[in-house]
């Protein structure tokens, strides 16, 4: 079966009290960085900043622009980070896009290949995403030619959108591996996608325009072991010493 494997989830390491705190797992290995903030929880817009990590320190790769994300705003999800206490949780069907810390997968699309380093796979009329929540390849890319078309009976999400839906939002984009143990109920197949038109909420993915996803995946390189993190303003500033986020003043 072709699927997409999505990592462990890896958890925070606690900082002791009054320490500086100890850097996370992911914070080892990864020296690119994709943020996105948003004004409030509610807000189904934000703005995109790429950071790239160069002797310890985060500076920014020089993307800077709007994105559109969930139409009902963002909702703590599953990821690289600990569980929060405050603040709301994202469910299936919810219409929030997923807040935290979250692996950026593979490259998708329609063509045959794209001018990116990450992962890349072209995705053909056979290609779903499964958000059925009592299937066992709930949060997957399956295709028909490998589980057969009764498994994806039900299932919202074809990967050729063009063909199955009338659209081109996902011609291109990448996945955002968020409930990597793939959780019933816990939200599914959350991308990186092209929006419908200007400023248009998603039920869950992070949109922009064509030139900006290009732009992003010319840049993203799986080798640099990228991550993307969604918050709230407020909760950015709040995580950010604890979870060593980038400064989103600095230039250089």
């Amino acid at each position: 079966m072709r699927k997409i494997l999505l990592p462990t989830m890896l958890m925070l390491c606690h900082p002791v009290s009054g320490a500086q705190p100890i850097a996370p797992e992911w914070a080892a290995d990864g020296t690119q960085m994709v943020v996105v903030t948003t004004p409030d929880w509610q807000a189904p817009a934000g703005r995109l900043q790429a950071f790239e990590r160069r002797q310890g320190q985060w500076h920014s790769a020089g993307l800077d622009f709007t994105v559109s994300i969930g139409k009902n705003g963002a909702g703590w999800g599953l990821g690289l980070h600990e569980s929060q206490n405050d603040g709301p949780e994202k469910v299936e069907g919810d219409g929030k896009a997923p807040a935290g810390i979250f692996r950026i997968g593979m490259a998708f699309g329609q063509s045959a290949s794209l001018p990116t380093a990450l992962e890349y796979r072209p995705m053909t009329d056979d290609d779903w995403c499964i958000d059925i929540n009592d299937s066992p390849l709930y949060n997957r890319i399956v295709s028909t030619r490998d589980v057969g078309t009764q498994a994806i009976q039900g299932s919202t999400e074809p990967m050729r959108r063009d063909i199955h839906s009338g659209d081109h939002l996902y011609n291109k984009g990448f996945v955002i591996a968020h409930n990597p143990e793939n959780r019933p109920k816990g939200g599914s197949c959350i991308f990186a996608h092209l929006w419908r038109n200007t400023g248009v909420a998603t039920a869950g993915c992070t949109a922009m325009t064509e030139p900006d996803m290009d732009r992003l995946l010319l840049w993203l390189n799986r080798n640099s072991n990228p991550v993307f993190v969604l918050l709230p303003t407020d909760e950015y500033h709040r995580l950010q010493h604890q979870w060593h986020l980038p400064d989103l003043t600095r230039k250089n």
